[in-house]
């Protein structure tokens, strides 16, 4: 159970409705603070929508810091998301592969994104050579979305976590399809 109460409509504001407009947990939850939740909104869907990073590879880079983080919600709306995104069930389970140190299938691109994503979740930042190796395959926007994107969410797993945030039932098949480890 979170560590606050998950708003509802009822809860809110007329002016503050739309802050559940996507009924989700972690946006009942940060209806707590209307101003952050638009802010934060706005970030997120330039993210998924916006962004002129490949949408695969985001999603990859995303769900490694779940992964990584052992945050179930994220992997679990991550893994439901990536689908949508062009990730297959193989890019999914190449997650913790590539975790472990193992070879998966994933081309040399995806490797390298995956790469700076753990040395980024590993602190304090991602390597130069990992960077300089992406240089020339992502464009100076591509590198700054996939630096930023990759650093809110080592951000947004840790207040997951601290929040306390439960996984929706709509969301617990795709958790138990791709188990995290323990």
């Amino acid at each position: 159970m979170a560590r606050l109460p998950y708003l509802t409509r009822a809860d809110l504001a007329d002016q503050d409705q739309d802050l559940l407009k996507r009924d989700i947990a972690l946006n009942r939850l940060l209806a707590h603070s209307p101003g952050l939740a638009r802010a934060f909104t706005g970030l997120a869907m330039h993210i998924r929508h916006a962004s002129r990073l490949d949408a695969r590879l985001r999603e990859l880079a995303i769900l490694q810091i779940g992964w990584l983080a052992r945050s179930p919600y994220e992997w679990s709306h991550h893994v439901r998301i990536s689908q949508d995104f062009g990730c297959t069930e193989a890019d999914i389970r190449a997650i913790g592969v590539e975790t472990a140190g193992g070879d998966s299938a994933l081309e040399p691109l995806a490797k390298l994104v995956l790469q700076g994503a753990r040395e980024m979740w590993d602190g304090p930042a991602m390597s130069t050579a990992t960077f300089d190796a992406l240089r020339p395959q992502l464009d100076a926007e591509a590198l700054v979305e996939l630096t930023l994107i990759i650093a809110t969410y080592c951000g947004l797993v840790r207040f997951l976590g601290t929040m306390e945030i439960d996984v929706e039932p709509d969301y617990m098949p795709y958790l138990l399809a791709h188990p995290l480890p323990a």
